[in-house]
């Protein structure tokens, strides 16, 4: 951390910093743990070369969560803005100190989530668009399902990362071949509120087996996206299902279209990390 974000993070906080302790985990922005003179502990993270307003997005995003009927835990904004005369980006929240999880942590988390995808919406999209990561997230709104996760998700990434030569232009066939289906694939859903970058790196175990939901691309979208996107990297518990089944039951058939779902993290993650992720999305066109 620079001097002149030092200085200017205890004057939007009105007291001295004391510590800073590196946080590790994320891989677009800089983040930290920082104690301040009155003994409270805050979270900062910054960027001296940010995509756009993502910080402001993110905060936004924050709000209209917890805004939401639901009890889930999400940070506080305390500041958030740009440091005069640099390209500086910061964002300040409340610290939340983790928790060890257990079973009884996992069956709340399920319901909760199933409670945060009660808060439906008449359109899918959002009122302003924000960030998937370091991407622009397009949330312009749309009343079909389907339209809006082809034009506002899968189709820009995908052709981001053929135009980048990060996916061979031969599977645009493929991935046409799939559009086309999709109509007889994804059931209709109405629009659910979702947290939308929902992964094992984006939650924690805060006090009294609460759960913490972190870094969010918000919109109302089919919950299901949202479902796929926890198993995309090792899944949950099996306690998180079976409670989040128990408390809003899902359609039949939903893990034949898990794959489909997580074209969208999968295609994000080809243009943010390269080709590793790739061979993940070809084989997912190919089955089709």
């Amino acid at each position: 951390m620079t001097d002149i974000l030092r200085d200017h993070l205890q004057v939007a906080l009105n007291s001295t910093i004391e510590t800073i302790e590196p946080v590790s985990g994320g891989s677009i922005n800089e983040a930290a743990r920082i104690s301040l003179k009155s003994g409270e502990a805050r979270f900062v993270k910054w960027n001296a070369s940010p995509t756009g307003n993502m910080f402001k997005t993110e905060a936004k995003g924050l709000e209209t969560l917890m805004m939401a009927d639901s009890d889930l835990v999400f940070p506080e904004i305390i500041s958030q803005g740009e440091v005069p005369d640099t390209d500086i980006q910061f964002l300040i929240m409340d610290y939340f100190s983790p928790h060890e999880t257990n079973g009884s942590f996992f069956e709340k988390f399920g319901r909760e989530l199933a409670r945060l995808h009660r808060n439906g919406n008449e359109v899918y999209g959002l009122g302003y668009d924000n960030f998937i990561g370091r991407l622009p997230q397009d949330n312009t709104p749309s009343k079909d399902w389907i339209d809006f996760f082809i034009e506002r998700r899968i189709r820009p990434q995908f052709e981001i990362a053929v135009d980048g030569d990060q996916l061979p232009y031969t599977l645009n066939q493929n991935f046409e071949r799939l559009l086309e289906m999709l109509p007889d694939l994804l059931p209709e859903e109405k629009p659910s509120l979702l947290h939308g970058d929902l992964w094992s790196g984006n939650y924690l175990c805060v006090s009294n087996d609460q759960a913490a939901l972190i870094d969010p691309a918000v919109y109302y979208g089919n919950r299901e996206i949202e479902l796929a996107f926890t198993k995309l990297f090792g899944g949950f518990s099996y306690e998180f299902y079976a409670a989040y089944q128990e408390a809003f039951p899902i359609q039949p058939g939903f893990d034949n279209r898990v794959d489909i779902y997580n074209l969208y993290p999968l295609l994000v993650h080809v243009n943010m990390f390269g080709r590793a992720y790739a061979s993940q999305v070809q084989a997912i066109l190919n089955n089709y």
